[in-house]
């Protein structure tokens, strides 16, 4: 059997001809990727924008903080702590004997069930209004109970939802001191 070998040059030619199709293909991939991007408008500094908008949140965040901290001793009431070391010399030092006190067992917080849940919650916002991070951690709830716990109280008017604030805030109603009312005045049953 006898194959016939082309001459080099068709050889050569089909080489040049593939890799020139080839060199055509990824030119016309980069200009479409090119017209893309220019006729987009979110192609205009969307990277630049997105690393601006980060950093201006970041700055919010600082100076939020930084004026919580300002804040906190004109609401607490306290005053700069400066505390005063008296100067002595080490002839003058009185031996100090320490005592070891027992530790105190840690507090055990009582299990408390649905109900008394409820009126817990209802007795905590009727001092004052709490959001539901106050009252999940006053209730030692998870935050998903307390949240579906908060929004059953809110569906039977028991609680009032203040949604001007993020995280919202609960306050009790007529409705929900009648019923914590209720609760406190019915006889103790014993058995």
């Amino acid at each position: 059997m006898l194959i016939e070998i082309p001459d080099p040059e068709v050889i050569l030619g089909i080489v040049v001809a593939f890799l020139g199709g080839l060199f055509a293909l990824y030119i016309i991939y980069k200009i479409k990727q090119l017209i893309n991007r220019k006729a987009s408008p979110e192609f205009f500094g969307s990277e630049r924008l997105e690393f601006y908008e980060k950093q201006l949140i970041d700055m919010k965040i600082r100076l939020d903080s930084l004026d919580i901290s300002k804040e906190s001793p004109k609401i607490i009431g306290l005053q700069e702590y400066r505390p005063e070391v008296p100067t002595s010399s080490p002839q003058d030092e009185i031996p100090v004997q320490t005592r070891s006190r027992p530790r105190s067992q840690a507090r055990r917080t009582p299990q408390i069930d649905y109900h008394n849940t409820v009126d817990y919650v209802l007795g905590l916002i009727t001092e004052r209004p709490m959001t539901s991070r106050d009252i999940q951690i006053a209730s030692q709830r998870s935050r998903e109970h307390t949240a579906r716990l908060m929004n059953k109280l809110y569906k039977e008017g028991v609680v009032e939802r203040n949604t001007k604030t993020k995280p919202y805030s609960y306050s009790i109603t007529d409705k929900g001191l009648a019923r914590l009312g209720a609760k406190k005045n019915l006889p103790e049953v014993t058995a």
